[in-house]
């Protein structure tokens, strides 16, 4: 396997990966991110995701098979990026690669933030590989996240 990391955009076929992706049970206990069920998933996708004009959204391939997704948006005055990537990617790299490129080729909005979860050790670290530092620590319900920020060049 070559590994081969590519961004493409987002293909309805996509969200039905995606929505696994985000129901991986490590995914939700890494991420203390709350699944949606299907139908709020796909409204999701459909009006704050695809139907956001100001949404930056790219689905990530590996050797032309979807791995996962890459997504900026605005809240309030900041933009923010967050991606899932389905398990069988994790540990590889291809993390590193997809974000490394979507920064490159794809989000020029700087600064650019990042709130994982405290104790999601890979997000954290895929974070500072791709140059974003952390600046505080936030609370999303129960639960504690790390602000992170990439600053302009």
């Amino acid at each position: 396997m070559s590994d081969d990391v590519r961004l493409r955009d987002v293909e309805e076929a996509d969200l039905e990966l995606f929505f696994e992706h985000e129901h991986d049970p490590e995914t939700v206990r890494r991420s203390k991110f709350v699944p949606r069920e299907r139908e709020r998933f796909m409204t999701h996708w459909a009006t704050r995701v695809l139907g956001d004009s100001t949404a930056m959204v790219r689905t990530v391939t590996v050797d032309g098979e979807v791995a996962g997704n890459i997504v900026s948006w605005w809240e309030e005055e900041k933009r923010f990026i967050g991606y899932v990537f389905g398990r069988r990617f994790w540990g590889r790299g291809v993390g590193t690669r997809a974000l490394t490129l979507y920064l490159r080729q794809e989000e020029p909005i700087r600064p650019l933030y990042a709130d994982p979860f405290s104790g999601n050790t890979g997000s954290v670290r895929l974070l500072e590989r791709c140059g974003f530092r952390r600046v505080e620590t936030v609370r999303h319900g129960e639960h504690e996240h790390l602000m992170f920020v990439l600053e302009p060049i």
